[in-house]
């Protein structure tokens, strides 16, 4: 099928070229081009449905805090206490300079498990003094939510990824209990969120 693709579009390629470069016969320069369009429409389409554009993920961000100065500790900037959120969120703050260690967000819905957040990277985006990570709900509309900031050594980290990766294989979200969270994990701030929706299922 890729092999049928490739030699659409080269001979709608060449089909142009000469339709442009052909001084004589202008009837057969017109059929020409115009089939080497359709062949170009049809790889075009081809390999688009051999290889689809990836779905993007997209986010809302929460209401925002004031950041405190100067900045000694990881700080949370959104969303706030008592926000009421959407089923996908970016979870940011920032941190003082010097920081070396891994942030991480966890999810603490009603059935009081933790549930490590990540975005393709595992651990929180850090950058020029600010954090960020895509924070994913799911659950009933109005259900409260604690999010949790903790900062990692590397072991603590390393839990967490692979504790993600077991789940993603498995297609099992088991949660963990708190007596499960590495002793390497340090809790930095807890904020307590309300779902905007029912998002029970949406990823």
């Amino acid at each position: 099928m890729l092999a049928s693709v490739i030699v659409s579009v080269a001979l709608g390629v060449i089909f142009l070229l000469i339709a442009i470069l052909y001084k004589k016969k202008y009837l057969f320069r017109i059929i020409l081009g115009t089939l080497g369009i359709v062949l170009l429409l049809y790889g075009g389409f081809s390999y688009g449905a051999l290889r689809p554009i990836a779905d993007i993920e997209t986010f809302d961000v929460g209401n925002t805090s004031d950041i405190e100065y100067p900045i000694k500790k990881v700080q949370v900037t959104s969303p706030v206490e008592g926000d009421t959120v959407n089923c996908r969120i970016l979870s940011m703050g920032v941190y003082p300079k010097g920081h070396n260690k891994d942030i991480w967000v966890l999810l603490r819905p009603s059935d009081q498990k933790y549930y490590p957040q990540s975005d393709y990277t595992n651990t929180s985006y850090k950058e020029n003094g600010k954090w960020q990570v895509v924070t994913r709900f799911g659950g009933d509309k109005g259900e409260i939510f604690d999010l949790v900031v903790y900062e990692t050594d590397s072991l603590a980290s390393a839990f967490f990824s692979e504790t993600i990766l077991k789940w993603k294989d498995s297609n099992q979200y088991e949660g963990l209990s708190s007596a499960m969270l590495p002793p390497g994990a340090k809790e930095i701030e807890r904020i307590q969120v309300k779902l905007k929706r029912d998002c029970r299922g949406v990823f």
